[in-house]
């Protein structure tokens, strides 16, 4: 098994592509810390590479963001936990999807203003979360309040608290949004 690895623009992240689906198309699992990673048995043997502090699955990748370490050091202990775990084909989750990895609002949006939801999650899903997936990322919608026109997102795997990652929320994200719907004049990240 030959597994790829890619650098992300978050220098405390590397995406590793183990040549065959991860989550599968559509799905994505974030484990910020051990104890959200209990729930896989591919993120319960990342996690016991020391020096792991973040693991995020995409469809057909795996994104690592060390704590501590250099990369060097820890890619052959990251390269041999994935490549164990396709060679003994575990499950990647050892029960189903919960709530928390459902891409669900966040209560933040009025029945009113569906029309202008419906446009944002369009824009998102076609414009925006392919170009940050190629990152080593995600980014869910979390609600939209018409009263301030603010955009509630969340930024997850090499996204989450990567240095650039507020230029492209700001930069990019929030001016697509502001272009195509008069009715966003804001993007948060929550």
């Amino acid at each position: 098994m030959f597994i790829q690895t890619e650098p992300t623009p978050n220098p405390s992240t590397l995406k590793f592509l183990p040549g065959r689906d991860v989550a599968g198309e559509g799905a994505l699992y974030d484990f910020p810390d051990t104890a959200a990673g209990q729930r896989s048995p591919l993120a319960r043997a990342l996690f016991e590479v020391e020096g792991v502090g973040r693991v995020f699955f995409g469809a057909d990748f795996v994104a690592v963001t060390k704590t501590e370490g250099e990369w060097q050091h820890l890619k052959p202990a990251i390269l041999g936990a994935i490549m164990e775990h396709y060679q003994f084909e575990r499950p990647l989750m050892d029960d189903g999807p919960s709530a928390e990895d459902a891409d669900a609002t966040l209560g933040k949006t009025d029945p009113e203003d569906d029309d202008v939801v419906e446009q944002i999650l369009e824009l998102i899903e076609t414009r925006v979360r392919p170009a940050v997936a190629q990152d080593g990322g995600d980014i869910v919608f979390r609600g939209f309040d018409s009263g301030s026109g603010t955009v509630y997102l969340n930024m997850r795997g090499a996204c989450s608290g990567c240095p650039s990652s507020a230029a492209t929320l700001k930069g990019g994200i929030e001016k697509m949004l502001k272009h195509y719907i008069p009715e966003v004049m804001t993007v948060e990240q929550v």
